[in-house]
């Protein structure tokens, strides 16, 4: 998904060489990464369904997220590859995927519990067909030290507060409690995305070509002002070049921020490194005149082109996507559905009690995510406003540039990205 680095695991050359085999008859392979247990909870429910379809045999090749990123497309282009592969990047592979329309039971189903994210893996806008099943969807939101709140005795504001609001609210628990900071956002033009389309961002035009528009200007004035006045820990987005991402978290597990704004993906790792050292919850997404919204993302997987059994492929992703068997592989994956049935009748998470709150949090997120979330995140050129946003801004914040000069580099940077994909 864009804008989820997180990634960045060490892989060793034999297994980034480890080139996915090639199926025989009836016998399908998944290129599978795993956040956690992902590829484990999918062998065994590949176990299960071969035994109710004895003609068919699921081979789960676990690879380093790395290997997606890297290795696949190299693979795919060279019309190689697995049958089936666990992909973030859903739009930039489109081209590769296999519509398995044909080989569904019902494709009404799909559409109706898979309608939202099916646009993200069509390679055209036109399109109808059926490429993939999102394994998670994941949420951008923040994060909140409520012991730090209970120390400054200040309220948290409520579901419907706005930025403003909790900005002031996280500043005077800053001063009351000495923390450095009152905010800190990841630095990532995905994570920026959220606050600015509920500021009125449209990120795109009438024309449906991408734009920095009056409400990304506001939400990036904001941003920039909270660093220069110490809001915010300059060095997350002044700290660092390019469009190099780089998160808060260590800042925010330190206890030296009082609010974080980053997404669901971080609720294993808050649980395991925070623990009982300070009570942290997941809040609502602030509000802007415009909406009170975060930013979608996940990984799917996708049926490959090139797979020689689209048959069986067909069969294999339609037993995922069936009500019971996801909803089973979300609660032991601990993930957000992007199924709308198993969404709504909720999932049975076997989580810490702080965790299991948190991811509750999220998944009401879900409901009231803006339509130009799922638009920016759905098309496939987003990195080229996501990348411009974290490198100009980084420069204006670091005091390279003004913001005003920050701006118009995004939208040259835009342009330049536009027409160099139109070749």
């Amino acid at each position: 998904m864009s804008g989820n680095h997180r990634h960045g695991r060490a892989a060793s050359v034999a297994a980034l060489s480890l080139v996915v085999g090639v199926a025989c008859a009836g016998e399908i392979r998944v290129a599978c990464y795993s956040d956690g247990n992902e590829c484990e909870v999918t062998q065994d429910l590949a176990k299960r369904f071969e035994a109710q379809n004895a003609d068919v045999k699921v081979a789960i090749d676990k690879v380093p997220y790395k290997a997606i990123v890297e290795q696949l497309p190299v693979q795919l282009a060279a019309g190689e590859g697995p049958d089936i592969a666990r992909v973030t990047d859903l739009g930039g592979l489109s081209k590769y995927y296999l519509d398995i329309t044909p080989y569904v039971k019902d494709a009404k189903y799909w559409e109706a519990n898979f309608g939202q994210t099916l646009p993200w893996m069509r390679p055209t806008p036109g399109d109808k067909g059926i490429y993939g099943m999102m394994t998670q969807l994941t949420v951008t939101g923040p994060y909140v030290n409520k012991t730090l709140f209970e120390q400054a005795n200040v309220p948290l504001p409520g579901p419907q507060a706005t930025w403003d609001q909790w900005i002031d609210a996280s500043r005077k628990v800053a001063k009351a409690t000495q923390v450095p900071f009152a905010v800190a956002f990841d630095r990532s033009g995905h994570r920026f995305a959220g606050p600015a389309i509920s500021m009125g961002a449209k990120y795109f035009d009438a024309k449906g070509n991408l734009a920095v528009d009056d409400g990304y200007r506001t939400m990036a004035k904001k941003v920039y002002d909270w660093n220069r006045d110490g809001t915010m820990p300059k060095e997350v987005w002044g700290g660092v070049g390019g469009a190099t991402y780089r998160d808060a978290f260590e800042e925010f597990a330190n206890g030296r921020v009082v609010m974080y704004l980053s997404g669901s993906w971080q609720i294993r790792r808050m649980d395991a490194q925070i623990g009982k050292n300070f009570d942290w919850i997941a809040v609502p997404n602030p509000c802007g005149p415009a909406a009170c919204t975060g930013i979608p993302g996940g990984a799917a997987f996708v049926a490959l082109k090139r797979t020689k059994n689209p048959k069986d492929v067909g069969r294999f992703l339609d037993y995922l996507a069936s009500e019971p068997v996801y909803a089973e592989y979300m609660a032991r994956t601990e993930n957000i559905p992007a199924h709308a049935g198993v969404a709504k009748k909720g999932v049975d998470y076997k989580l810490a009690p702080q965790a299991k709150t948190a991811l509750n949090v999220f998944v009401a997120e879900v409901p009231k995510l803006s339509p130009i979330a799922f638009q920016i995140q759905g098309y496939k050129l987003n990195r080229a406003i996501f990348n411009p946003t974290a490198a100009r801004l980084g420069q204006a914040i670091a005091g390279e540039m003004s913001l005003d000069d920050a701006l118009k580099r995004i939208s040259a940077d835009v342009d330049e990205q536009l027409k160099a994909a139109a070749k």
